[in-house]
């Protein structure tokens, strides 16, 4: 069973930045899809963005385009989500998902993880 832990949320300034870890175990992480959706509370949660097993496709929501990047370490069971340029909007809570198959953006993803708070303040 692929188990998912996310890592790196906190507080930070307008502007500022974050990265946003989420390590796998029980399985190998380089046969899955994986993603970052985020929720606010009383919302629906939202694709963020997505990764190809092999790293070679990526997918954003517009929003958050040129100013975050996905990205994944398959040696070490690891994906990755740099924020940059951070907004306010930006706040919710940050969850690492998984699955099997589909592209990166469509589907539904089939392991999660617990979350990891980001907020955005002035």
């Amino acid at each position: 069973q692929l188990q998912l832990v996310e890592s790196g949320g906190g507080l930070v300034q307008i502007g500022g930045s974050l990265r946003l870890s989420c390590a796998a175990s029980g399985r190998a992480l380089k046969s899955y899809i994986m993603a970052w959706f985020r929720q606010v509370p009383g919302w629906e949660r939202e694709f963020v963005a997505g990764i190809s097993c092999n790293g070679t496709e990526t997918d954003y929501i517009e929003s958050v385009k040129g100013r975050f990047t996905i990205s994944r370490d398959n040696a070490k069971n690891t994906v990755y989500l740099q924020m940059n340029t951070l907004k306010p909007d930006d706040t919710a809570g940050y969850y690492c998902a998984a699955k099997e198959a589909g592209g990166p953006s469509d589907g539904e993803y089939n392991y999660w993880g617990q979350g990891t708070q980001v907020t955005v303040s002035s």
